[in-house]
C-alpha cells in the first residue's frame, strides 16, 4: 500500500514538471505569457545598418555585380525581399554617382571597365583580351591597362564595383587633326586656245608653262606675264599635231618639250629653233598621257591601244611594251625608285611595273570606275588615283591601300599635289575640290566659271597642275580657257576655321562603313 502511494506521488510530480516546462517553452518562444497573453513584436533592423552589411559583403564575396539595363525594370517589381532592394539601391546610387561626376574617378571614358580590387585584374585582363580598343583604370581614376603590351596593377584602397558600360564601339576611333590650308581662289582668265585645252606641263625653272589642245596646237606662255593678265604673255605657238594634244612634258636636262596626240604620234620639240628633231612611232590608237623619268633619258607613254611604251629619248628605240592592260591607259606617273612605273586604266585597275624586267609588280582592283588621273607628293612615296567613285591613296612601294578621299561625286580628270600638302581635283562638271594630302579632309569646295558665250556643257576641267612654288595652279577647261588661281591673302585660321565637327563626324561614317 505504501509502494503505491509513492509511485501515485511521483507520477505527479512528473506530470506538474512537464506542464512548468511546456510552459516555459511556450513563453520563451512564442513571447506569449501565461497570465496577458500579449504578442511581443520581433526587433525591427535597422535599414542603413543592413544596407552596409549587404554592401559589405557584396564587396567581399561577390566582385562583380551583374546588371541588365533592359531587365531592370521587370527585376523592380519581382524584388521583394530587404536584400534585393538595397542590392538595387546600390545599384542606383553607383550609377547616379557617374552621371553626377561626383566619384573619383573623373578621368574615366566611355567603354572602359572599372576595378576595384586587384584580384579581378586578371580576370578583367581576360575578358578584355577580344577587345583592345577597352581600358580598364580603378575607381580611385589609376589607369591599370590600356592594351595587352602594357601591364599595371589595380588599386586596393576603393570600394567600388566592377562595372563595364555597353557603349559604341567606335567611341575611341581616332580622328586626324587637319592641317590648315588658305582657300584659294581666281586670278586670271586666258583665252587663246580655240578647243578644249587637255594638258598643261611646267618647265622646271618655272619661267614658262606649255599647253595642248584639241585645236592640235601646243602654246608656250611666260609665267609671271600669265599672272598678271599681260596681252604678251604667248610666247610661241607650235603646230604640228592633227589630233587633240593629250600630253606635254618638259625636259629637266635638255632643252627639249615632248607631246603626244590622239594621232598616235610622240614628237620631241627643240624649244632653241622650235622644230620637230624626232618622233617616236609604235603606238596604234591615240596616245592619252606622257611622263618623263625622273632621273632616266626614258619616255613614257600610253594611250588607247591599252599598252604603256618606255621609249629611249636619244636612240627613239622602244624598250619595253608594258602590256596587260584591257582598256585605254589613261594616267602614268613615273619614279626614281620601285615601282618606276605606275599606271592607271580605263579597265578600272592600276598596275605598278617593274623597269628593268619589263613586268608587273602588283594590280590594284579597288576602284570601281575608270581611272583617269594619277597624282603624286614630292614629300613622301605615296600616290593618289582618281575616279568617278572616289579618289584613293595608297602606299608608294607595295601598292598598299590606306584611305579614301570622300566627297568629290564626279567623273574626275585631272589632280594636282604641291609641296604645302594640298591636293585638287577637278572633274567634268566643273567642280573643284581642295584636299589636305596627309588626312584627306576637303578644305574648300568650288565650281569653275565658264568664260561668256560658252555653253553649260563646257564647264569642265581637263588638265591641273601647280607650278614649282606650290602658290599658283594652272587649269585646261572645256571653255577653251587656262584659269590661273591663287591663295587668298588675307585668310587666317580665324576667317576660314577648320571644321572639325563635320570631320569627325566623317571620320566615325567612314569607320562603321569599312566594320
Amino acid at each position: 500500500m505504501t509502494s503505491l502511494d509513492n509511485g501515485d506521488s511521483l507520477d505527479v510530480l512528473a506530470a506538474k514538471s512537464a506542464q512548468l516546462s511546456r510552459k516555459r517553452s511556450r513563453i520563451l518562444f512564442s513571447g506569449i505569457d501565461g497570465a496577458s497573453h500579449s504578442f511581443v513584436p520581433p526587433m525591427e533592423v535597422d535599414r542603413n545598418i543592413h544596407k552596409a552589411a549587404i554592401a559589405r559583403k557584396v564587396r567581399n564575396r561577390y566582385p562583380v555585380i551583374p546588371s541588365d539595363a533592359a531587365n531592370d525594370d521587370e527585376k523592380k517589381k519581382k524584388s521583394s525581399s530587404l536584400t534585393s532592394k538595397v542590392l538595387q539601391e546600390l545599384r542606383e546610387d553607383r550609377i547616379q554617382s557617374l552621371q553626377k561626376g561626383e566619384d573619383s574617378n573623373k578621368n574615366q571614358v566611355e567603354g572602359q571597365i572599372v576595378v576595384h580590387r586587384a584580384s579581378d585584374y586578371a580576370a578583367a585582363m581576360q575578358s578584355n583580351a577580344s577587345n583592345q580598343s577597352t581600358s580598364i583604370i580603378a575607381l580611385d581614376g589609376q589607369k591599370v591597362h590600356e592594351n595587352k603590351d602594357e601591364s599595371a596593377t589595380a588599386s586596393t584602397s576603393n570600394d567600388g564595383i566592377l562595372v563595364k558600360k555597353t557603349t559604341s564601339r567606335f567611341t575611341n576611333v581616332s580622328v586626324p587633326t587637319p592641317q590648315w590650308h588658305a582657300p584659294w581662289q581666281l586670278s586670271t582668265v586666258i583665252s587663246s586656245h580655240l578647243g578644249w585645252v587637255r594638258s598643261i606641263a611646267f618647265d622646271h625653272t618655272n619661267d614658262m608653262f606649255a599647253t595642248g589642245s584639241a585645236d592640235r596646237t601646243i602654246k608656250i606662255f611666260d609665267f609671271a606675264k600669265s599672272c598678271v593678265g599681260a596681252s604678251d604673255a604667248l610666247k610661241i605657238t607650235l603646230t604640228g599635231h592633227i589630233s587633240p594634244v593629250r600630253g606635254l612634258a618638259f625636259s629637266p636636262r635638255h632643252p627639249y618639250l615632248f607631246s603626244a596626240g590622239e594621232d598616235k604620234m610622240v614628237k620631241c620639240w627643240d624649244l632653241e629653233t622650235n622644230q620637230v628633231v624626232r618622233h617616236y612611232h609604235g603606238h596604234l590608237s591615240g596616245v592619252f598621257d606622257l611622263k618623263l623619268h625622273p632621273t632616266l633619258d626614258l619616255l613614257v607613254t600610253g594611250g588607247r591601244d591599252a599598252v604603256a611604251r618606255v621609249w629611249d629619248m636619244r636612240t627613239r628605240h622602244q624598250v619595253h611594251v608594258l602590256t596587260g592592260h584591257d582598256n585605254t591607259v589613261g594616267s602614268i606617273l613615273t619614279k626614281g625608285v620601285d615601282p618606276q612605273i605606275i599606271t592607271g586604266s580605263y579597265d578600272q585597275t592600276i598596275k605598278l611595273w617593274d623597269l628593268i624586267a619589263g613586268k608587273c609588280m602588283t594590280t590594284l582592283t579597288h576602284h570601281k570606275k575608270a581611272i583617269r588621273a594619277l597624282a603624286q607628293p614630292s614629300f613622301e612615296n605615296t600616290f593618289l588615283s582618281g575616279a568617278a567613285d572616289t579618289i584613293k591613296k595608297w602606299q608608294g612601294k607595295e601598292g598598299r591601300f590606306i584611305k579614301n578621299f570622300n566627297g568629290h561625286k564626279a567623273v574626275i580628270n585631272a589632280m594636282a599635289v604641291n609641296d604645302d600638302g594640298v591636293v585638287v581635283s577637278g572633274a567634268d562638271n566643273g567642280t573643284m575640290n581642295f584636299w589636305d594630302y596627309k588626312t584627306g579632309y576637303c578644305f574648300q569646295k568650288t565650281e569653275t566659271v565658264a568664260q561668256p558665250g560658252s555653253l553649260d556643257a563646257e564647264n569642265g576641267i581637263y588638265a591641273a597642275a601647280f607650278d614649282m612654288t606650290g602658290t599658283r595652279l594652272v587649269t585646261g577647261e572645256a571653255d577653251k580657257t587656262i584659269k590661273i588661281w591663287k591663295q587668298v591673302d588675307d585668310a587666317s585660321e580665324m576667317t576660314h576655321p577648320i571644321d572639325m565637327k563635320g570631320w569627325r563626324k566623317q571620320c566615325l561614317t567612314e569607320a562603321r562603313q569599312r566594320k
